[in-house]
């Protein structure tokens, strides 16, 4: 591409990002002198691109809302990001909305460089990305499609995993991947332990696909064990309250993947909740959601904070 026209287009990209650019700011960014960044304005009014002059101290340049969308100019991690939103809410459900995201999606992918194209489509293949989740902490775009071909392809995988500031070099072969609230999860096994581990992807630095191939277990769930291994994993809050209900009415009401239920032997119609917590301050909103007696066994803390909540809702 012409140097001229990249600049062009890096500063349609800038214009993009919102809000006024003065000139002397844009020929900074571009590199250029103010009478070459006026100039490229013009190039881009004349591709119908509504680029607005906006005059005074703070004045420059802005784009305004025309009668055509302006070329759209994404990075690879805002391609992936767009696709993968694109794709969590199809694999949802469907209505005109969903025939909407389809054409969209299948737009955008038509226009991805070859390569991208491709290593995304293994993402897509392999990927459970469940039902649409609030963005949380995001891996790094090439580690994710570096571990979705691994996936795709049963090679296992080096990883260089950090976690409360320590680094360590893992082999795993990969069993797949799991998008659960606002994270990624990869589950598969440790070879060095040879024990089946749920790694979160953000938490991996560098990912390199190994030669040599293996064989997933016939009818294993990828979810479900991500949603067992973030059940296992400890928090600062361990909490178990007795609630008298059936068990599926209870889980179908709770968080998943830190919370079990299990039946009460002694105690007849009651089961055992117990919720794995960084903060306790959202507990009681959701155990007053089960609509059912409950026992608060522990911490004591929770117990205060039940108690201030039913307080509140008495006065209310």
């Amino acid at each position: 591409m012409p140097r001229p026209t990249a600049r062009v287009l890096a500063l349609l990209e800038i214009l993009q990002n919102g809000g006024t650019r003065s000139v002397a700011d844009l020929a900074d960014r571009l590199g250029v002198d103010e009478r070459t960044v006026r100039r490229y304005v013009t190039h881009l009014l004349d591709l119908d691109v509504p680029v607005v002059s906006v005059r005074g101290r703070y004045g420059g340049y802005r784009l305004a809302p025309g009668y055509r969308l302006p070329p759209l100019m994404l990075t690879d991690d805002e391609a992936v990001a767009v696709l993968v939103g694109l794709a969590s809410g199809l694999r949802a459900g469907g209505d005109a909305s969903g025939l909407a995201a389809e054409s969209a999606a299948a737009k955008l992918h038509r226009v991805l460089p070859k390569p991208l194209a491709a290593r995304l489509e293994a993402l897509l293949d392999v990927a459970d990305l469940g039902e649409p989740t609030p963005t949380g902490p995001t891996p790094d775009v090439d580690v994710l499609l570096v571990v979705a071909g691994a996936v795709r392809d049963r090679r296992a995988l080096d990883l260089v995993h950090t976690r409360d500031g320590r680094t360590t070099d893992r082999t795993v072969l990969p069993y797949g991947i799991v998008a659960h609230a606002g994270r990624w999860y990869l589950t598969g096994v440790d070879v060095e332990n040879d024990e089946l581990r749920t790694f979160r992807l953000d938490r991996v630095v560098t990912a390199r696909a190994d030669s040599g191939t293996f064989d997933v277990p016939d009818g294993f769930d990828p979810r479900a064990e991500v949603l067992r291994g973030l059940a296992r994993t400890p928090w600062r809050h361990a909490v178990s309250v007795l609630v008298h209900a059936e068990a599926g009415a209870v889980e179908s009401r709770l968080p998943l993947g830190i919370a079990t239920v299990a039946p009460v032997p002694e105690r007849e119609g009651w089961v055992r909740v117990e919720i794995r917590a960084e903060r306790l301050d959202w507990v009681p909103g959701v155990l007053a959601t089960l609509d059912a007696d409950l026992v608060v066994e522990g911490p004591v803390e929770l117990r205060d904070r039940v108690r201030d909540l039913g307080r509140r809702l008495l006065a209310a």
